[in-house]
Order: structure tokens, then C-alpha cells, then sequence
């Protein structure tokens, strides 16, 4: 009753520990993918990048209204200057003031402001795709690196239970050898055995470990926090049952993919690029208008002179209001003739820049062609190896059960036992392998397609 008591008392502590730590965390596939696209360091640089786009295209909008500007000079002349209110040179402190307002409206420049708009509204577009692109490869990575995972564990699963199940079977030689039943050598044959299925389980926690370590890194989390990857619960039926065509998946890649269309718009951009600098080139006509006034007071003026001549120093409101009142309007025309070749060097490298933006655009054409390819012939791998990995291991499984028996009866070898279960080990691990990648297809071709949503990933 005491050894009772003591046993109780040591394992109390214990258990009130174990109930102290907190619990893994759950992660959902759909929790992962939404804090990779909310923490992404690449995703956040380029929606920074799309404003800045946004403000080019509005500022090129903006460019092609008149450019209004209002200026106020207020000066002081100390010795002679001409006071235009006199119409004369005077001698003395004189202050003066002057404002305008001028306005300068380009009439023709040859289609430079209206290519520039051009250019950055399809700069615009492409950063916009760019974006979307890039929140489909956060998608995509995070798939891949989740899958990997959720893989890890099953294999780790698989591994501990061929260890226990191993490990079993070598406490039942072991009492066997003992009763003089089996050889010792049998004993030392399923301690290897067992042995070799403890280090596959240390090896499956390994690689466990750092994948998961790898997801943290990519979803830019506490690595230190515990947390447990959740299976997505996605109808693998459906997922087989999923058909589309090689040509119906390129279509759709080609009117959805965000790096294709991104390459387009650039390649379009560099073109409308190469026709505004064409029109530097060429004469800029341009309307100005110009309203403005002035005001003028001569310090030190005695009252006897004043008194002779009031015109002298007049109020302001006669002078700025009246009195020297202009505007000044008209039509200017610059033709431009030697600038050190600056534009025409400008017009080769965007002619440059746009046939490699060409280059590009073929480039990425025939990538998404090679992708919505292996990707099509992938899937329909996918499926046909997940039931014959169903197959296999179902028989592998089977043959192991009949295996164990006739080992145990001391009818077959040790050889053929550990043959027999290396063979179900190998089998439920590209049973588990296949149904996971299986799994993931349907991301995979929405991803070559250029489809991939938040919205549309389901648990």
C-alpha cells in the first residue's frame, strides 16, 4: 500500500506538468497560405511597387493638362533703377513687388505625352499581373512545402509503427530463444531488424523537423511555436475525377497567367516607350498665358515733393490693381536641333529594351506551354499511381500478414521475413506519397493555369 501511495505521489507532478503545457497549435492549409500572403517580404514589395506604377500613370494623365504656377517677388533697389510707375530712373531706396500667374498648355510635341500614357497605363497592367502572379507562387510554395509536411508525418507514422510492430516481434523471439524454442541468432536477426526500424523513425522525425522548420520559415512565424500541420479535408474522388484537355488548359493559361500577360504588357509598354521618344524628336508647339501686376514705393520721399507729384507713390490698390496690370499671351515653338545626341541615344536603348521585352514575351510563352504540359501529363500520372499504389500496398500488407505467420510457425527464414517487410514498409510509403501529391494536383494545374485563388482553396 506505501510503494501504491509513493508511486501516486512521484507521478502526480507529473501529470500536473503535462496538463500545464500548452497544446500544438493547428494550422490549417488555408490559415498557412493566408499568413504567407499577409507576411510575404516579395508580395509586399511589389503591391509597394503597383502604387508606385499607379502615381507614374496618374502624374502621365496630369501631364497632359496645362501646368499652372503663380509667383510673388517682393525686392528692394538701393541707387538707380527704373520705377515703371514714373516711367524713369530714380535714385534712392525703392520697394517693389510683383506677382503672376502663368500658364503653359503643349499643343503638339509628336505624341510624346499621349505615348508616355500609354506606356505607364500598360506598366500599370503589368505590375497588376505581376501581383497576382506572385501571390499564385506564395500559393504554390506554400502547397509544396505544407504537402511535404503532412507527408512526413504519415511517414513518420509508418515508421513508428513498423518499429513498434518490430519491436514486438523481438520480445516475442527473445522470450522464445529463451524457452529454447528459436536460435539466438534469430534474437540478434530481429534486434537488427528492430534497430533499423527505430533509425528509419529517428531519421522520419529528422526530416520532419526541418521541413517544418522550412514552412516556418516561408510563413515567417515564431519558430519556436508548436504548431500541428491539419490534412486538408479535400474529396479525392472528385479530385480524380477532374478532366480537362491539353488545349482548354493552355487557353485559359494564356488569358489568365499573370507572368504571360505581365510580359505583354511590358512588351507593349517598351513599344509605346520607343514612339514617345520618337516624338522628342520632333518640333513641341505650345500655348502661354501670363496675368501679373506690380507695386512700387521710393522710401524717403519729402511730403513737399509728394505734394507736387502724387503719381510718385500711389496706393496699392491704383497700382497693383490698375495701373501696371498686364497680360501676355501667345504661341511658342521649339525645334529642336543639336542636344549631343541625347535623344537619339535615348531612342536605341528603348529600341533595346524592346526587343528584349519581345525576347521575353516568346520566353514565357513557351514556358507556359511547357508547364500546362507536365503538369496535364503529371496529373494524369498522379492518378494512376495512387491506385496502384493502392494495390501494392494492400498486397504488400497481405503478404507481410502470411510472412509474420509462417516466421512465427518457424516455416520460412528471417530473410524472407524482413524481405516481406521492408517490401509493406516500401509499399505504404508510395501509398502515402501518391494519395498526398494526389491530393495537391488540383493546385498544381490551377497554378500552370494561372487560376489559382485564395478564395477558391477549400479545407
Amino acid at each position: 500500500m506505501r510503494n501504491l501511495v509513493a508511486l501516486i505521489a512521484l507521478f502526480i507532478p507529473v501529470l500536473v506538468l503535462r496538463a500545464q503545457e500548452p497544446l500544438p497549435k493547428e494550422l490549417t492549409f488555408q490559415e498557412a497560405v493566408n499568413i504567407a500572403l499577409r507576411n510575404s517580404v516579395t508580395l509586399n514589395q511589389q503591391r509597394n511597387q503597383l502604387e508606385i506604377n499607379q502615381i507614374q500613370k496618374s502624374a502621365a494623365i496630369a501631364s497632359m493638362a496645362p501646368s499652372i504656377s503663380a509667383n510673388l517677388f517682393a525686392q528692394q533697389f538701393n541707387g538707380n533703377s527704373f520705377d515703371q510707375q514714373q516711367g524713369r530712373v530714380v535714385n534712392g531706396v525703392r520697394d517693389a513687388v510683383r506677382g503672376n500667374i502663368s500658364a503653359n498648355l503643349t499643343l503638339f510635341n509628336g505624341f510624346n505625352q499621349l505615348n508616355t500614357l500609354k506606356q505607364n497605363n500598360n506598366l500599370l497592367e503589368a505590375q497588376s499581373y505581376n501581383v497576382k502572379r506572385t501571390q499564385e507562387d506564395i500559393i504554390n510554395t506554400v502547397s509544396i512545402q505544407y504537402l511535404q509536411v503532412l507527408l512526413d508525418e504519415e511517414l513518420l507514422k509508418i515508421a513508428r509503427e513498423n518499429y513498434e510492430s518490430q519491436n514486438a516481434q523481438y520480445n516475442q523471439v527473445k522470450e522464445q530463444v529463451a524457452l529454447g524454442a528459436r536460435s539466438p541468432v534469430d534474437e540478434y536477426n530481429q534486434l537488427s531488424l528492430a534497430k533499423g526500424a527505430e533509425l528509419r523513425m529517428l531519421q522520419a522525425e529528422t526530416t520532419l523537423n526541418n521541413d517544418k522548420a522550412i514552412l516556418t520559415q516561408t510563413l515567417l512565424i515564431d519558430p519556436f511555436e508548436e504548431y500541428q500541420v491539419v490534412k486538408p479535408n479535400w474529396d479525392i474522388g472528385l479530385i480524380t475525377g477532374h478532366a480537362i484537355t491539353l488545349d482548354e488548359m493552355y487557353n485559359t493559361a494564356k488569358e489568365n497567367r499573370g507572368d504571360y500577360i505581365r510580359a505583354e504588357r511590358n512588351e507593349t509598354a517598351a513599344r509605346f516607350s520607343v514612339a514617345a521618344t520618337r516624338g522628342s524628336l520632333t518640333p513641341t508647339l505650345s500655348a502661354f498665358f501670363d496675368y501679373g501686376s506690380a507695386y512700387n514705393f521710393i522710401r524717403d520721399v519729402p511730403d513737399s515733393v509728394l505734394a507736387q507729384n502724387p503719381s510718385l507713390n500711389r496706393p496699392f490698390e491704383d497700382q497693383f490693381g490698375s495701373d501696371n496690370r498686364y497680360k501676355t499671351y501667345g504661341l511658342n515653338l521649339s525645334i529642336p536641333i543639336l542636344n549631343g545626341l541625347q535623344s537619339r541615344t535615348r531612342l536605341v536603348q528603348n529600341k533595346v529594351a524592346y526587343e528584349n521585352a519581345r525576347i521575353n514575351t516568346r520566353n514565357v510563352e513557351v514556358t507556359l506551354k511547357a508547364d500546362v504540359l507536365r503538369t496535364s501529363r503529371n496529373f494524369d500520372l498522379a492518378k494512376r499511381s495512387y491506385t496502384v499504389s493502392q494495390t501494392q500496398a494492400e498486397a504488400a500488407e497481405v503478404a507481410f500478414q502470411f510472412e509474420s505467420e509462417r516466421y512465427n510457425l518457424g516455416v520460412t527464414n528471417f530473410v524472407d521475413f524482413a524481405q516481406a517487410n521492408r517490401a509493406m514498409v516500401q509499399a505504404q510509403t508510395d501509398r502515402a506519397q501518391a494519395e498526398y501529391r494526389l491530393l495537391f494536383q488540383k493546385i498544381l494545374l490551377e497554378y500552370a493555369m494561372g487560376t489559382l485563388k485564395v478564395d477558391g482553396l477549400q479545407q
